[in-house]
């Protein structure tokens, strides 16, 4: 059995954001979209883990077959938390990143190439990640 402080860990950025940003939330629509972020990416952090075994083991499992849904899940849930208008707006940067990194991603659980899957895992964490904070920063800060 692996010890819980050696488990790969591919979304800490993400996951860390998400739960911060959860537990400072005063509105609770804000409360509840940042929740779904925190949810999802604890969902796509699973998911991850069980594929990377399933990469090093050269086999199939349902973690690697349900990455994708789970990565798009966490996308969908930034995108509500962020808001559509920054998102595809201001945010369009961050989306593209993301996008892009969940392509690499993709490719890497079906070419079963290890080391491609936990390098687009970075930039995937940090492009998620950096979004939230982005937009937490934006809504934190005094309006000109």
């Amino acid at each position: 059995m692996v010890h819980p402080r050696q488990e790969p860990t591919f979304l800490p950025l993400t996951v860390g954001v998400a739960r911060s940003a959860a537990g400072e939330q005063d509105d609770p629509e804000r409360r509840r979209l940042a929740d779904a972020v925190c949810r999802r990416a604890e969902e796509a952090e699973s998911a991850a883990t069980g594929c990377w075994a399933a990469l090093l083991g050269g086999c199939e499992s349902a973690e690697r077959r349900g990455l994708p849904a789970r990565l798009r899940a966490l996308a969908e849930a930034t995108t509500g938390y962020v808001g559509e208008p920054w998102w595809f707006g201001h945010g369009s940067v961050h989306r593209r990143r993301v996008a892009e990194a969940q392509l690499r991603i993709n490719d890497a659980v079906r070419e079963g190439d290890g080391a491609e899957f936990a390098e687009a895992f970075v930039g995937y964490d940090q492009a998620i990640a950096t979004a939230v904070v982005s937009v937490r920063s934006k809504l934190e800060s005094p309006t000109p």
